[in-house]
């Protein structure tokens, strides 16, 4: 999706009024995403670290089953979800527990011991609305789905 033009040109009296709301909207809600990616990214290997280094021996494949979703079109802002692909079934009992299972809830410890990380990226991204041209090359329409091995 290409950035909106400024549409609204007002002349009155030889000043020009040039309204780029559309544009900064566009501009904002892009940098929302693309630091949502970035979060999502982090989430997911940092939980793959924690797990891998938590279970020596490798049973399942809950790491590569995780994943992390920005939704960005039927809501105003858009948002992010990490979660379990449905595959990895043992993945929501390892994470929940269940009457047999304790739960360790290693994807929530792994949001909560890197906030410090996800608020520089978010700062970072949020930081380049002072200048166009950096804003702009910081947003690209890469992949806003991910998970797997990376």
């Amino acid at each position: 999706m290409s950035v909106p033009r400024s549409v609204t040109k007002v002349t009155k009296n030889g000043i020009e009024f040039t309204s780029n709301v559309d544009r900064v909207n566009y501009t904002m809600k892009e940098l929302c995403r693309a630091a949502l990616r970035d979060v999502g990214k982090l989430v997911c290997k940092r939980f793959r670290q924690s797990y891998y280094a938590r279970f020596k021996r490798r049973r399942g494949r809950i790491g590569k089953y995780t994943q992390y979703w920005v939704r960005h079109k039927q809501e105003e802002y858009p948002n992010m979800q990490v979660g379990v692909k449905p595959n990895a079934f043992y993945g929501g009992f390892q994470e929940f527990g269940s009457s047999k299972t304790p739960r360790l809830g290693l994807l929530s410890s792994a949001v909560q011991d890197n906030i410090s990380d996800i608020i520089r990226i978010e700062s970072q991204y949020l930081s380049a609305l002072e200048d166009e041209a950096r804003a702009l090359s910081l947003v690209s329409e890469g992949d806003y789905e991910g998970g797997g091995e990376d």
